[in-house]
């Protein structure tokens, strides 16, 4: 592999890496906000992270390519199309978190990888290795045991791995600058998003600026834990394989369930255990075959 291909591996992994870290430890930031419903959590997480993006992208000196991407009718199709599947993922994640079901939601993003291999497989035709294989299996079996443990269809961790999954497979094909991509698809939602902000104001029930100055600043800063790991996200996923990318991911989904258990106290069985192991064991074969790789 050459110096700039090394170089461009690492920056990714770095990139990747923070992302998930950072998504890891979010629904700590989610829980201040649980008494504010899902749907005006994430209307401001829109619009505020649009405020946030569009100084951004013109310091970068993105702006022309910002114009210039609406020409492009292909793309602007394409990132409706990524815009549901971010906004879905992220309403629901909420939901989830609001409603002490951080565990299911975790699950979401360790089947997650799964699908990215997946996908990987079948649309980008990513090869892997012998350890590899044994480490998706391994990991495989540590999802499949979870799920059927749980006792019911986990509809939300299978909406959450699934969308989010495609988000990344799209943007990965659009090969689109990260924070022009994210602008574009935070301006589409902010319009709808104001409107729907208008209304909860005329109708005397938003929590914005009639609650508290805490929930003021956290509304407000839900554009930096919004954009700052997506932009870092999509950094890493034009940087490495998908199938890499999948792996890191289980990064955020094991901080939520040391959270959820640990912090939030939902209960862990014995069959949650096994599978965390399974999983974890997998990382670990998968990290050290991807290393030696470099």
């Amino acid at each position: 592999m050459s110096k700039n291909k090394k170089n461009e591996s690492l920056a990714g992994l770095l990139a990747g890496g923070s992302a998930f870290l950072i998504w890891g430890f979010v629904p700590i930031y989610w829980k201040v906000l649980s008494h504010v419903p899902a749907l005006e959590t994430i209307t401001h997480r829109i619009v505020w992270s649009f405020v946030f993006l569009l100084p951004v992208i013109y310091l970068q000196g993105q702006w022309k390519i910002f114009i210039n991407t609406f020409k492009s009718l292909r793309t602007i199709k394409w990132l409706f199309v990524t815009t549901l599947l971010v906004a879905s993922n992220w309403f629901l994640f909420i939901w989830a978190v609001n409603n002490d079901m951080i565990i299911q939601a975790s699950l979401g993003y360790y089947i997650n990888p799964l699908v990215n291999v997946l996908l990987g497989i079948v649309f980008l035709q990513e090869r892997l290795r012998k350890f590899q294989i044994i480490a998706v299996i391994i990991a495989a079996s540590g999802v499949v045991y979870l799920t059927w443990q749980y006792g019911s269809f986990p509809y939300i961790a299978i909406i959450l791995a699934v969308t989010f999954a495609l988000y990344g497979l799209i943007r990965k094909k659009l090969n689109l600058n990260s924070a022009v991509g994210l602008t574009i698809e935070t301006l589409i939602l902010t319009i709808p998003g104001l409107v729907y902000l208008v209304w909860l104001e005329k109708t005397g029930t938003a929590a914005f600026l009639h609650t508290d100055n805490i929930t003021d600043i956290f509304l407000i800063g839900t554009a930096l834990v919004t954009a700052l790991p997506l932009l870092l996200f999509n950094i890493g996923v034009n940087r490495l394989r998908l199938a890499t990318v999948g792996f890191l991911q289980y990064i955020g989904p094991s901080l939520m369930f040391i959270l959820a258990v640990f912090a939030y106290g939902e209960p862990l069985s014995m069959h949650q255990l096994i599978a965390f192991i399974f999983i974890w064991t997998a990382l670990v074969i998968y990290t050290v075959d991807s290393t030696r790789s470099l």
